[in-house]
């Protein structure tokens, strides 16, 4: 079952009851304008064994203890948002699978060249997936790319990766001049904000199959803890990518993040994907694809699973 997503961008007072997420409204409570008893039902719930992601974005939300506590304990990504409404924070639970101390140790002892073959299948999939991209939503011509795909060697030694993503950023905003960076000019903070919850459910994913997001295949910073779900997001940020493309050409405003914008990125978690030959959501996806990472770190298999575009 694919678990639910909730943004919250007001004031908030979010509290558990009876295994339900409760939200209440105080701007709503306190408005003597409205009727008493809209006020007195204005109270809502969610069961908390149906949410996945829980993002926060205002500084006037209050959330308990214990509600913490059950959302960690059914495996919920918490993310926070600072004044700038940009993901800054990350909370997942320390504990998420039953033998998590044995994957750990098989996690922490795959060989250098396994790790090499798992980025270069990464490296693989993340130029495709661009490529496809580029193919149906731009039609642009993508036989470079299809050849740097093809050719990307253990480790991806030749950088096929950079090579690829100098011609994809190039191609493919109608947008003069466009450049990816993080602080560069919009619709960069589209996709910042896309990346940051595609690196939640990445994470969150990761947990679940009981492996460590802060030991990577191939990110290694030091003062990144998620390392690991950097790099298995590879292949999914050209889906990211397609629905900040889509903002773009249907002309939206998208210098700043409005209530809109913010809407269609946080339907990330449901984007129609393929995957072992089979449609599946994205967030259902990721689970596929941690699952697999840990069958190859355990030796029962050699590829990890990765999405493709469903065309």
């Amino acid at each position: 079952m694919i678990k639910r997503t909730l943004y919250f961008g007001n004031p908030a007072y979010l509290s558990t009851r009876h295994e339900q997420l409760v939200v209440r409204l105080p701007e709503v409570e306190k408005n003597e304008t409205l009727p008493k008893s809209f006020r007195r039902d204005s109270e809502t719930t969610i069961p908390i064994e149906d949410i996945g992601v829980v993002i926060t974005d205002h500084q006037q939300i209050t959330l308990t203890h214990g509600l913490m506590e059950k959302l960690l304990a059914n495996n919920c990504a918490l993310v926070t948002c600072n004044s700038a409404h940009m993901p800054v924070g990350l909370l997942l639970p320390l504990e998420g699978n039953t033998v998590q101390t044995e994957r750990f140790r098989q996690q922490i002892d795959a060989s250098v060249p396994l790790k090499k073959q798992l980025w270069q299948q990464t490296v693989k999939a993340k130029i495709t997936n661009q490529a496809t991209l580029l193919r149906i939503a731009r039609g642009a011509d993508v036989e470079n790319m299809q050849w740097w795909a093809a050719r990307v060697a253990s480790g991806d030694t030749e950088n096929h990766e950079a090579r690829a993503a100098a011609y994809y950023w190039a191609n493919l905003f109608p947008i003069e001049d466009f450049r990816r960076g993080r602080d560069e000019p919009p619709p960069n903070n589209l996709l910042n904000y896309g990346y940051a919850i595609l690196r939640a459910i990445a994470a969150r994913a990761l947990v679940a199959s009981g492996l460590l997001p802060t030991l990577g295949l191939h990110h290694h910073n030091r003062y990144n803890a998620y390392c690991l779900a950097d790099d298995i997001m590879e292949p999914y940020r050209p889906f990211v990518d397609r629905v900040v493309l889509k903002i773009v050409q249907e002309g939206a405003d998208y210098h700043q993040l409005s209530q809109e914008v913010k809407c269609q990125l946080l339907s990330i978690p449901t984007l129609d994907v393929l995957i072992n030959e089979r449609r599946s959501p994205l967030m259902l996806a990721l689970s596929q694809t941690t699952a697999s990472l840990n069958s190859c770190f355990e030796g029962t298999a050699r590829r990890v699973a990765y999405p493709q575009f469903v065309e």
